[in-house]
Parts: C-alpha cells; structure tokens; sequence
C-alpha cells in the first residue's frame, strides 16, 4: 500500500463522482471535532492531508498543529490550492512516523480504511497522546441508509463490499458501528462520544439531480449526528483507558 500512494491523487480532485459526498462531510467533521475538543486546544497531530479541509479549518485553531502524510502528490496538490498554511506537514508513512512529541488531540479522519493494519495504527499513535488526550477516529459505514436501502432494493449484493468508488480512493475495507467499536476496544480505548456524519437516503447522483438546496443538504449533517449506524461516515471521541 506505502508504495501506491500517489495514484489515488486524482480521487481527492473536485472531478472526482463524489465530490458532493467529500465536500458535505470534509467541511462537516472539523467543525464537530472542534466542537468536541473544546479547551484541548493547544496541539493537535492530524494523520493524512487529504482534500485539505480539516487541514484549513484546524490551521488557525491550535497554537501547535503538525500533520504526517505519506503521499508527496497530496501535498503538492494542498500547496498548490491553499498555500502556505499555520502547519507543519510532515512526508511519513504512518507506520514510520516517529517524534518524541505528545499532542492534546490526535485526528484520524477516514484513515483508517485505506492502512494496512489498522490495529497496528492504532496501537501505535497511543504513545503520541498526551494523558487526558482524546483522538477523534472518522471512518466510512458500510451499513449507511443509502447503502441499505439499495441492498434491499437489489441493487447492492453484499454491504460491506467495496465499490467501484471505494477502489479509486484506496480503500481496503469499511466499517460499522459494531466493528469499529471492536477496534477501539481491542486497542486499548474507551469510547467518549459517537456520531454519524451524513445521513443520505439516497444516491449522490440522485442528490445532484434533485438539485436540492443548502439547507436540506445541512439538515442531512445535522440530523445524521445523532444516528451513526445509518449515517455515510461514522466519527468517534476515544481516550486511552
């Protein structure tokens, strides 16, 4: 996986089918994290650049923000779109990241899909946490309403399969409610807070040819936080227990 990095760059441009979907929960999920960590504001150590939004909305917001990505493409396309920014990026494999900081919150925000080992990651990055720390996990849901809707329907013939849309974004598996919550707990962490992070009944190409309005699209946000087992992303607050 280290080695193929770069090819799923032009997964996280704006051409990409769904980038409604990234939109919407990119921009959606920094502003819960805010939310959650309120007063561990001081340092923060994000796993992955990604699209960048977490990057922008978290950039001003900690007086210490250090970010490791392993793919030199996705850098160059952050600096390419948003320049210089309030961070640190660092080019590290996951796996590899070494530093004798610790951090208030540590983000893995949809990273945990595309590793080779998760439990490894997990596992790892716990030394990186200061005491009383949280870090804020965010993953795709395999059993998301739209998903279940088009299993019963026919049209999807196994949930946690991965998709044509999957592939092109490097996942390796997906989650549930049930099986991240094995994970965290496996690991060493007691879960703080669940919330789901957009709740679609639908496709996204029957979103974009509905052309529905801003607010229905937030109120999609907003009323998927309290419903993570149907929501698209899942977002949890754990701690080292």
């Amino acid at each position: 996986m280290k080695n193929q990095l770069d090819q799923f760059a032009e997964s996280y441009l704006d051409s990409f089918s769904y980038a409604l979907d990234n939109e919407l929960i990119l921009n959606w999920y920094p502003d819960r994290i805010l939310n959650l960590v309120k007063g561990k504001n001081k340092s923060l150590l994000e796993l992955g650049v990604g699209h960048g939004y977490s990057t922008m909305k978290f950039a001003n917001r900690f007086d210490h923000y250090v970010v490791i990505e392993g793919s030199k493409e996705i850098i160059t396309l952050f600096h390419e779109k948003f320049g210089k920014q309030n961070v640190s990026i660092i080019h590290s494999y996951f796996e590899d990241f070494t530093t004798t900081e610790k951090f208030d919150v540590i983000v893995m925000g949809f990273i945990l899909e595309h590793v080779d080992d998760p439990e490894l990651i997990m596992s790892k990055f716990k030394q990186f946490l200061k005491p009383g720390g949280s870090i804020i996990v965010t993953v795709p849901n395999y059993e998301a309403l739209n998903k279940r809707i088009g299993y019963s329907a026919g049209l999807i013939q196994d949930l946690a399969s991965l998709s044509d849309a999957d592939k092109a974004l490097g996942h390796q598996r997906l989650f549930n409610v049930q099986t991240l919550t094995e994970l965290v707990t496996r690991t060493g962490y007691r879960i703080k807070t669940t919330e789901g992070l957009l709740l679609k009944p639908i496709t996204t190409s029957q979103i974009l040819q509905l052309n529905l309005s801003k607010e229905v699209l937030r109120g999609m946000l907003e009323v998927g936080v309290h419903y993570p087992e149907l929501c698209v992303g899942i977002l949890m607050e754990i701690e080292v227990r």
